[in-house]
């Protein structure tokens, strides 16, 4: 058995050698007989093709894989992060810009096996790691690509973009084969959730701080080699929204006690009004540019060292 947080590098080809990366693939796979991936837990039996709310089924669906250099430095380099893109979300996001596919999955159904060559070749093309974005509803598959790819020779990092609203009982299993976690923080208020994420009455706030600290028990705080491309961690990204809607001040207070001044936050100020939202009083604007650099004062207040802000133009 391997033990939980005690792998370096791309810590899946241990995991691949044991024989245990095989064990944690059937283990997610059994749990889409009753769906219980993310928080939702809806239930439905995927395996017979049943579909939940994230209205995915049995087979990963693609928009595109690719080198992607606009990702945080550490993460792009100079050669790119491999970045496949999957469809649909466990999150409904009134103000997403990707709407079109994480909502009404424009994509492209594949095999498993396909995604694995995705991942072999993006590694050939010299990217710096496997960015799954999006990756929650399809972490079975996920698991099952990184097995057949490990064995033809995929060993570079593999990064978790998610939105944060994770199951414990998922990210457990998906301990030793993830290197980086790059999740959101999206909110401190589960009624801001609820009205402009659509998430059930269950609550994004407690799911999101306890996948988060999952993440770092399992990988600690992000790692970096002398070229400055991470190896390993946990990076967390917050959008700032209009209005004080997400909270952000309290979330970073949060990172601050419980994570320590030295965690990587990614401080986003390019929320613009899309999809739903321009139909929305408190989100048909952008964050301005004083509302902005106030969070940022705030965050440099508390003394973190760590990260990357944007122009709050």
């Amino acid at each position: 058995m391997v033990k939980a947080g005690q792998m370096k590098g791309a810590s899946y080809k241990t995991l691949y050698e044991s024989g245990e990366l095989f064990e944690r693939v059937t283990k997610l796979y059994s749990m889409l007989k009753e769906c219980s991936l993310c928080p939702r837990e809806c239930g439905v039996n995927r395996q017979a093709g049943e579909l939940g709310v994230c209205k995915s089924g049995m087979r990963p669906v693609v928009a595109s894989h690719n080198a992607h250099k606009g990702e945080e430095p550490p993460i792009s380099g100079t050669k790119g992060s491999g970045t496949i893109f999957l469809a649909h979300c466990t999150l409904k996001c009134i103000f997403c810009h990707n709407y079109p596919i994480s909502q009404l999955g424009n994509s492209t159904m594949v095999t498993v096996t396909a995604m694995a060559d995705m991942m072999l070749n993006l590694q050939k093309r010299g990217c710096h790691n496997i960015n799954f974005v999006t990756p929650t509803h399809y972490a079975p598959q996920i698991a099952h690509a990184v097995l057949i790819a490990a064995k033809n020779g995929l060993d570079i990092p593999l990064v978790y973009n998610t939105s944060g609203y994770e199951s414990l009982r998922t990210l457990r299993l998906l301990d030793g084969i993830i290197d980086i976690y790059l999740p959101d923080m999206k909110y401190d208020d589960d009624e801001a959730a609820i009205k402009y994420s659509g998430v059930p009455r269950s609550g994004y706030k407690d799911a999101n701080r306890q996948a988060v600290t999952e993440m770092i028990r399992q990988v600690g705080q992000l790692s970096v080699d002398d070229a400055g491309i991470a190896k390993r961690g946990v990076l967390i990204r917050h959008l700032v929204l209009p209005g004080k809607i997400a909270g952000s001040q309290r979330i970073l207070k949060f990172i601050s006690d419980n994570f320590g001044k030295g965690t990587y936050i990614s401080l986003m100020s390019q929320y613009f009004p899309a999809h739903k939202a321009v139909d929305d009083p408190a989100l048909c604007k952008r964050v301005g540019h004083r509302e902005y650099k106030r969070i940022v004062k705030y965050m440099e207040g508390l003394g973190f060292g760590c990260g990357w802000t944007q122009s709050a133009d």
